[in-house]
């Protein structure tokens, strides 16, 4: 028979709603009463592989009813086909003018872009600037390789302070992002992560299309949507999600493995689209006529083998896909660690919506022995069993890649990251974490109560059985419980399809933030509920399916309905306006976690930040009495008592911070410099010393030593420390100015230069041995010229350089720097000052009155530029008199 005969078997004489079959009536159960073969022509035969009958659809269940082939069984079972029947529940809720994919999509992603489009102009936040502004990773002068021997914030994976976070793929992205923006500018970044979001929101829309319907074709080999309200519904509670701000407005939450989970779902529809054969007797998976699908209650059905049994090519396929998948899975893993939950979930659907195998039924069989057992070797034939096994060596297999990669040791947090992982007892630990995963579903369920992070105190340990937030846990497994129920012993089998998928897409993906498997940094995280709010979506639109199923006021579920979505999209509008400042995104978890010491302390470092010195100390005591142990907070504090002149409680707070965390690098520097303010001097080198062995490369460190060496008026260990912080950071502009003016004073007054002005060193500083003289001066214009040719628009470096130019007595080449340097930064007196030195110095004495004039003008108390102002009034009085 014909393919073009075969699709047209049933398309006249079809039944409608309250009838019978053509040639005979069917039953509720769907099974045929009697009667002739259905189809027209009357005569036609069928071919022997073909079970085929009439269908009915109950209006009120919204089930197509038609026998379908069970592949884990192996034999043909009359089975109730309710793909359609969420649909059909959802019939008053979703409205049908919607329904078309194209409008689908643009109302998708249209209110996927209007709920996040208010932070595209937002600064960067938090950890975006280590992440993307401080990363030379993103740079054009790191070379590409360096990604792949780096983590996510640019350091060594090698390096003992390595977040281990190896997501080079990610940085690959921002580089390009940063290239095509032309710099650091954040609206390319977050304009880029909104239409990411929009993008995915669109391909889930596929995505439940599949979840929910399953896979069903029409003759020609066209996917049937047999759930577009049900996967509409999910796609935009999916798109209006308030968890998913974190994502879209905070660049380091990007959500590039959901990017490639949906495309994988998507080459899976796509590749069972292509290899539908056409109805010619050849093995394939259902089909149903074009002409039909126009007809949600009248469908021809025909059921036939599983797809691929005993077809080579298919097989071959099969395996070309899985190998595939883990190859997506390794990419997805590339760019955040969650992407190995990828594989997970496609053998979720993979068993459950390609294979269609019965769990339940499977289970049962083994543990009672059933002979029929014999027939599930379909799986091992239709290379279910073999695509499984080889998606676990694959995972397998990059899990240890990763761990070479990572030196084979986790990153080392501390107690404050996650303190439920630091507790000596297993209860405590076990209660905390199930505590943690009640407070993450709760984030799903109602999404108001959100934080940039839930550290530091934030949720206090649960220490007993006691504590009342125990019935949070009971509550989070009673549900799981009895929706685990459900989906296996459901004796509905869509509705247990869809409720294990859902729960699939729930867990799998958040197990890699479980500490199941290893500790992790973060209490709770809602940049790690991106995919798992998918799971949810689905769940939530299945119970509301279920719950217009059993009520008469389908009114009042749409309204529910509409008030969820308008409330969440309310709810991220506001959240991405918090995100667009930091100031705004700290402050909003002060009423959400007033007990998080981070949020205190990040409050205090922007207030300082802005200058204003008294809040921010207040908030900064607030974080350490919150957090006695917060060194970070101690070290921002004393630096501020430092700077207003509080030295001895700064030294008291910075030797508290090293004496916590002897390897603190930062604190033992800022302890060097008050024990420096101090008059310590041997104790200051020695807190330098114990910086830097700490922390081999840290420039400022050894500019604060050089500064300490040129207080004691050990020039030649000032100068080579200077030099060890301009090779390991070439654009240390202090630490050049520095050696620029040591050697220029030391080669002044070693050549008897009298008479100019220099800033920046003290008397002491300045006194030096005469045998260096004009050689120290030569070396000045060397190092000044290096320094420019490193950092050329740097007008501090012009200033000084002009300066060794003026005492070299190459007045020209100085005035166009001292010029430079005046156009570049026009408000310095000194810049003014000098420059009317130089004039002075080369006669040129009305340009020199002009500079003086606006130096004192700028700085009226300048001692300096005062006495050789009036010495320029008295040479202008005396040639005046001489003229007369």
């Amino acid at each position: 028979m014909g393919a073009g005969r075969t699709a047209g078997l049933g398309t006249r004489g079809r039944s409608r709603v309250g009838s019978g079959a053509a040639g005979g009536g069917t039953r509720r159960d769907g099974r045929g009463t009697g009667g002739p073969s259905p189809g027209g022509g009357g005569g036609l035969a069928e071919p022997q592989e073909f079970k085929h009958a009439g269908g009915r659809c109950d209006r009120r269940l919204g089930s197509l009813q038609i026998p379908q082939h069970n592949a884990a069984a192996g034999g043909w079972q009359p089975a109730v086909c309710k793909m359609a029947e969420l649909d059909a529940d959802l019939d008053r809720i979703v409205p049908s003018s919607v329904l078309p994919p194209f409008w689908a999509k643009l109302v998708v992603g249209f209110a996927s872009l209007v709920c996040f489009a208010r932070s595209y102009d937002g600064d960067f936040v938090f950890d975006d600037s280590e992440a993307i502004v401080n990363n030379k990773d993103l740079q054009s002068d790191t070379p590409l390789g360096d990604l792949w021997h780096h983590d996510f914030w640019g350091s060594r994976l090698s390096s003992n302070t390595s977040h281990k976070s190896y997501w080079p793929l990610t940085v690959l992205t921002f580089r390009i992002n940063y290239y095509l923006s032309g710099g650091f500018h954040p609206v390319g970044f977050h304009v880029v992560n909104i239409l990411l979001h929009g993008g995915i929101s669109i391909l889930m829309l596929d995505v439940f299309s599949v979840l929910f319907g399953g896979l069903q074709y029409t003759s020609k080999g066209r996917r049937v949507h047999l759930a577009p309200r049900a996967s509409l519904l999910a796609a935009l509670l999916f798109a209006v999600h308030p968890v998913h701000t974190e994502c879209s407005a905070r660049k380091t939450g990007h959500p590039s493995v959901v990017l490639l989970f949906c495309g994988r779902v998507r080459a899976i529809a796509h590749r069972e689209e292509q290899i539908q054969p056409k109805p010619s007797g050849v093995r394939s998976p259902v089909l149903i006529p074009d002409s039909i699908v126009q007809s949600e209650c009248r469908v021809a059905h025909w059921s036939i083998k599983g797809p691929h049994s005993g077809n080579k090519e298919g097989t071959f396929s099969s395996t070309f896909w899985v190998l595939l998948s883990i190859f997506l899975g390794a990419v997805a893993m590339l760019c955040k660690e969650q992407g190995i939950t990828v594989l997970g979930l496609n053998a979720v659907f993979d068993i459950l919506v390609i294979g269609k195998l019965n769990i339940l039924e499977t289970f049962q069989k083994v543990l009672h022995k059933d002979k029929s057992l014999e027939n599930i070797g379909v799986l091992r034939n239709g290379g279910l069993l073999s695509r499984m096994a080889l998606l676990t060596f694959g995972g397998t297999g990059m899990l240890y890649v990763r761990w070479k990669i990572m030196g084979t040791g986790p990153p080392a947090f501390t107690e404050v990251d996650n303190p439920a992982s630091f507790a000596d007892s297993m209860l405590v630990r076990a209660i905390n974490y199930n505590y943690y995963y009640s407070l993450n579903a709760w984030l799903l369920l109602c999404p108001w109560w959100l934080c940039f992070d839930w550290s530091m105190g934030c949720i206090p340990l649960i220490k007993s059985v006691g504590d009342w937030r125990v019935i949070a846990l009971a509550a989070l497994w009673l549900c799981l419980m009895g929706l685990i129920f459900q989906a296996l012993c459901s004796e509905d089998s869509c509705k247990r399809r869809i409720l294990t998928l859902g729960l699939g897409f729930l867990v799998i993906p958040f197990l890699p933030a479980s500490n199941l498997f290893f500790r992790v940094g973060f209490v709770v995280a809602e940049r790690v509920l991106y995919l798992p709010s998918a799971g949810y979506c689905m769940l939530l639109t299945f119970g509301f399916g279920a719950l217009s199923r059993h009520t008469k006021r389908k009114k009042l579920v749409a309204a529910v309905i509409l008030g969820i979505l308008l409330i969440n999209a309310l709810r991220c509008v506001v959240r991405s306006g918090e995100w667009r400042s930091e100031d705004r995104l700290f402050r909003s978890a002060l009423s959400v976690c007033p007990l998080n010491a981070k949020v205190h302390y990040n409050i205090g470092k922007n207030l300082a930040d802005q200058g204003n010195q008294t809040a921010a100390i207040r908030y900064y005591r607030e974080a350490v009495r919150l957090n006695p142990k917060y060194v970070h907070a101690m070290n921002n504090l004393g630096n501020i008592l430092k700077e207003r002149n509080e030295l001895q409680e700064a030294e008291e707070l910075l030797s508290l911070a090293v004496q916590i965390q002897p390897d603190f690098a930062a604190a033992w520097m800022n302890l060097g410099i008050v024990q420096n303010s101090l008059k310590r001097f041997e104790a200051a080198e020695q807190s330098y010393r114990t910086a830097i062995k700490h922390r081999r490369k840290y420039p400022d460190c050894y500019y604060n030593l050089g500064r300490l060496y040129a207080d004691l008026n050990r020039h030649v260990d000032a100068l080579n420390a200077w030099r060890n912080a301009t090779v390991l950071k070439p654009e240390h502009s202090l630490a050049w100015n520095n050696m620029i003016i040591l050697l220029d004073n030391t080669g002044a007054e070693g050549s008897g230069d009298e008479g100019s002005q220099s800033c920046g060193l003290t008397k002491g500083q300045r006194q030096t041995h005469g045998l260096l003289g004009a050689r120290n001066l030569a070396q000045a214009e060397a190092v000044g010229r290096e320094a420019l040719g490193l950092i050329p628009n740097d007008h501090s470096l012009m200033f000084s350089l002009a300066n060794v130019l003026g005492k070299s007595q190459k007045y020209k080449e100085s005035e166009a720097l001292f010029l430079k340097a005046i156009k570049a930064n026009p408000n310095v007196a000194s810049y003014h000052g000098n420059l009317a030195v130089l004039y002075h110095r080369w006669g040129h004495l009305s340009s020199a009155k002009k500079h003086y004039e606006i130096s004192l003008q700028l700085d009226p108390v300048a001692a300096g530029t005062k006495e050789n102002y009036s010495l320029l009034r008295r040479k202008l009085e005396q040639m005046q008199k001489k003229d007369v």
